[in-house]
């Protein structure tokens, strides 16, 4: 399919945004494991088959003049903290709002890739964002099948024709899976796979939204059996699957913000014990913005429910061995916490920029390195920063990697 010929990028608002940053002094080579696109308007209407696109989602207009996806008769918002980069933090809310209040780089790849030359970044995974609930679900639930089906396709044919293909040194390819139906998802896995593909994204815990149990093994057995043998990482990303429960009252922003690692933590334990780790020792399962401060926690309650209580025993591995061995974690710096990095096995540390999201450390990520990691050795900031993301994600790495020996 051709490209689509870029559109001039819209004149930012002065009032909205921040002049561009000056390029960033590039210290670190830097490949990003999480970040995401903001799916562009003319996505379903490009990608569908032209039988199915009345049927499929489309941007409208609310009462407030945002615009929003329109799929099913429910509507999916854009919200503010989705896509901020580049903002004046003053105008930063959580309302529902317009392409043209966004940088160009969170819907067009060329603009992205603009901006990551801006802020010193290599190369990004990009995750999607709310018309498909972050991972698929809002499609795996579609109550028009055929629809639902045709929009996971969709969104990896464009994932692929237009952010991927237009700059594949740069972006890391993740697709989306349809996983009410095994034998669909697996398809879908496969397909992508073969085109290059290197990673899937599933809800971090299916149950939770309606899906199969992990421990329904007639459902995920062929699923987890096609990411081994093509070798797709599944990417787990915090709040896919929803967000902590708030108390009546409570201020949901921050309370759900707060705990995110929480939710990982708990993601995580589940898909560890779900024991599929151990039957496929070459399953990896990367944990997506959550930080690394629980990971050790973690590793301490692993082995201690092995070595004190026994609640932890009946495989021939220990857990823990397994968790460092199938897992992958991402940080945007965790600067209390990284100097845990060898418990946690400093090659199954990723680096993450967030990019457009509120956590996002765009464009000054080079410099949160240099404040928070400065003093750890420059091999250990290559692995941690670009070498164990292009390992795990076979992208290639320039043949120069940043930080040099000292």
């Amino acid at each position: 399919m051709p490209q689509p010929s870029r559109s001039p990028s819209p004149e930012l608002d002065p009032e909205l945004f921040l002049p561009d940053p000056e390029p960033a002094e590039v210290r670190y080579t830097v490949i990003s494991v999480d970040d995401h696109v903001v799916e562009p308007p003319h996505l379903f209407e490009t990608h569908l088959p032209a039988s199915l696109r009345a049927r499929g989602p489309r941007i409208v207009e609310n009462a407030n003049g945002a615009q929003v996806w329109e799929f099913e008769g429910k509507r999916y918002s854009q919200v503010g903290m989705n896509a901020v980069a580049g903002r004046r933090p003053e105008t930063v809310g959580l309302e529902p709002f317009r392409f043209d209040q966004m940088r160009a780089g969170c819907y067009d790849v060329h603009a992205r890739v603009e901006d990551m030359d801006l802020g010193g970044i290599r190369a990004m995974l990009n995750f999607p964002s709310q018309i498909t609930g972050f991972c698929g679900r809002v499609f795996a639930h579609a109550k028009d099948v055929e629809v639902g089906k045709a929009c996971v396709r969709a969104w990896n044919d464009w994932m692929y024709e237009e952010w991927y293909r237009a700059y594949p040194e740069r972006i890391i390819p993740g697709g989306i899976a349809y996983l009410s139906d095994p034998a669909e998802a697996v398809a879908e896995i496969e397909r992508n796979a073969a085109r290059g593909f290197t990673s899937v994204t599933f809800p971090e815990r299916p149950h939770a939204i309606g899906l199969p149990s992990l421990w329904d093994r007639g459902h995920w057995d062929p699923i987890i059996r096609a990411c081994v043998e093509t070798g797709t990482v599944v990417s787990l990303h915090v709040g896919s699957s929803g967000m902590h429960p708030i108390p009546p009252g409570g201020p949901a922003l921050q309370i759900g913000a707060t705990m995110f690692g929480q939710l990982s933590l708990g993601a995580c334990s589940e898909w560890l014990w779900s024991g599929y780790p151990v039957e496929h020792p070459d399953l990896k399962i990367a944990m997506s913005e959550g930080g690394i401060g629980w990971v050790p926690m973690l590793i301490d309650r692993l082995d201690n429910i092995v070595d004190r209580s026994g609640y932890g025993l009946g495989w021939d591995e220990r857990p823990a061995d397994v968790l460092r061995r199938n897992f992958w974690f991402c940080t945007l710096d965790d600067p209390s916490t990284i100097a845990l990095r060898h418990v946690i096995g400093v090659d199954h540390i990723m680096l993450e920029t967030d990019y457009p999201h509120g956590d996002g450390t765009w464009p000054h990520t080079q410099d949160v390195i240099a404040r928070y990691w400065g003093d750890i050795p420059a091999h250990e900031l290559r692995m941690m920063c670009s070498g164990n993301a292009a390992k795990l994600y076979r992208h290639p790495l320039p043949e120069v990697v940043l930080p040099l020996d000292a």
